[in-house]
């Protein structure tokens, strides 16, 4: 199982999420990593009643071996069903990577 395979099956497994996507972006950062980079959208119940933070940190306590191991950085997108709904189920792009041995 890959990097991404692994965080998905722990986010299902732990937050029984109404929604989630997670997308590899390590291709929009420099170096040879191909599972560096990645940006998780996830809708769930559990988050209601949790403030931003939390939500936060129970991601990173759900994805610790990834963050220990391969993974540098992880672009969190945490709602509950209302605020999903609100954002007209939407989330913010990634900004373009300035990191410097991106290539060109």
């Amino acid at each position: 199982m890959n990097v991404q395979e692994t965080i998905e099956s722990k986010i299902k497994n732990s937050l029984n999420p109404q929604y989630f996507l997670v997308e590899n972006e390590s291709h929009m950062h420099g170096g040879p990593a191909t599972e560096s980079h990645f940006k998780l959208t996830v809708v769930a119940t559990d988050f209601e009643g949790m403030s931003l933070l939390k939500r936060h940190q129970n991601l990173y306590k759900i994805c610790a071996e990834e963050l220990a191991a391969n993974v540098h950085a992880l672009a969190l997108h945490l709602y509950t069903p209302e605020e999903w709904q609100q954002r007209q189920k939407s989330r913010p792009d990634s900004p373009d990577c300035h990191g410097g041995s991106k290539a060109e």
